[in-house]
């Protein structure tokens, strides 16, 4: 797999001189060419990427699954993600590219929190669609960046981190936006959300239910998933999926006479044990006292 490794090698495959720093650039695609060359075939990087494009014609391929850029989107890569670009249908439009490496997150409070940005992760279909206001928000922060990149002193780091931590937050909130305005489109997610749990425990269940898989078989990434179900519902996956397990499990110890081991076994536990510790962390009881309670 190609890796970019810097943020000068990027610039060079983009037609671009080099960045005014080493660790943070603000790029127009508008002034950018991308390079034939065979990187773009499979390739990662080695820094942050926020790609706020408009009018960009193309697909990109991002994990597994492959996006049309024909609209004006905000989209967000981690370091060392797969990328595929079609630089043969590709056009770049307009927009700004925010690429910043980690080295440049050491020793600021980002360096921990920007893990906590669970849309870094989330698949290139679930980027974010903003209004004009929203865009114009997030313009104004990249052009502050740009600025501050043209004078570097000791404050450079700081005032631009800040400014990067701004774009996040608004970011944050704008998919909270996103998630609320796709009403329907969500509500039917959440449907499906749940009848793909209930059916999960009607069939023989070979092993524990997980977050990787609901994802899946949504065609959602793990963190988009984690974070619509967070807005809607107040809880994330897991802890939807544990909600589910505990119902399965209060009613198998309530109306069968299974033993504990069979239960936890049935719901896809390996061991007994951690089926137990799991049920009275969410319940205050084990499974025998809940049982019990009952006879």
């Amino acid at each position: 797999m190609n890796a970019i490794n810097s943020l000068s090698e990027f610039h060079r495959l983009l037609s671009l001189s080099a960045p005014r720093h080493p660790l943070v650039s603000v790029i127009n695609l508008a002034e950018s060419v991308f390079l034939e060359d065979q990187i773009w075939e499979g390739f990662v990087n080695r820094f942050y990427c926020v790609a706020l494009k408009r009018e960009a014609k193309g697909k990109i391929k991002y994990g597994q699954q492959h996006y049309d850029y024909d609209k004006g989107v905000l989209s967000f890569t981690a370091p060392n993600q797969v990328q595929q670009l079609d630089l043969q249908n590709m056009e770049c439009g307009s927009g700004y590219l925010l690429i910043f490496h980690p080295d440049f997150l050491l020793q600021h409070s980002l360096a921990s929190t920007i893990h906590q940005y669970g849309f870094f992760d989330y698949a290139v279909n679930e980027a974010l669609h903003l209004s004009a206001e929203e865009e114009d928000d997030l313009i104004a922060i990249l052009h502050k960046i740009d600025k501050e990149c043209q004078h570097i002193d000791k404050h450079t780091q700081e005032i631009i981190l800040t400014q990067i931590e701004s774009l996040l937050k608004y970011s944050d909130r704008f998919y909270e936006r996103q998630f609320f305005t796709r009403k329907n489109n969500n509500s039917s997610l959440l449907v499906k959300f749940e009848q793909l749990i209930d059916d999960y425990y009607l069939r023989e269940v070979q092993e524990l239910l997980t977050v990787q898989y609901i994802a899946g078989q949504m065609n959602l990434s793990p963190n988009y998933l984690s974070d619509l179900l967070r807005v809607h519902t107040g809880q994330n996956t897991q802890q939807h999926i544990h909600e589910k397990l505990i119902a399965k499990a209060k009613e198998k110890l309530s109306t069968t006479s299974l033993s504990i081991s069979e239960i936890a076994y049935g719901l896809g536990f390996e061991h007994a044990q951690s089926f137990s510790t799991l049920f009275k962390k969410k319940t205050s009881l084990s499974p025998l006292e809940f049982r019990n309670a009952f006879n």
